[in-house]
């Protein structure tokens, strides 16, 4: 398994969010260290999720540059070179 330290990997999401909470702790389940931003309080931070993903519906994983939308494990595992 690859260092999943060497991934830049951010979690857009709300507390509320049930794909939010799920994203989340498959990531943690996997060993990934993730930064998590709640756009529900950052304005900031939600307008930047925005600008990358052309979406407001959370979760957006951001890794890598790579944008996500959703719970995709899938996709999270291919590009966290996981399995």
């Amino acid at each position: 398994m690859k260092n999943t330290m060497s991934h830049n990997v951010t979690v857009y999401s709300t507390p509320t969010c049930p794909y939010c909470v799920l994203a989340k702790d498959y990531l943690k389940g996997k060993g990934v260290a993730f930064k998590d931003v709640n756009v529900a309080s950052d304005h900031t931070a939600a307008r930047e999720m925005v600008m990358k993903s052309g979406q407001m519906g959370v979760p957006v994983i951001d890794i890598d540059g790579n944008i996500l939308v959703g719970f995709q494990p899938e996709a999270f595992d291919s590009l966290l070179d996981l399995k």
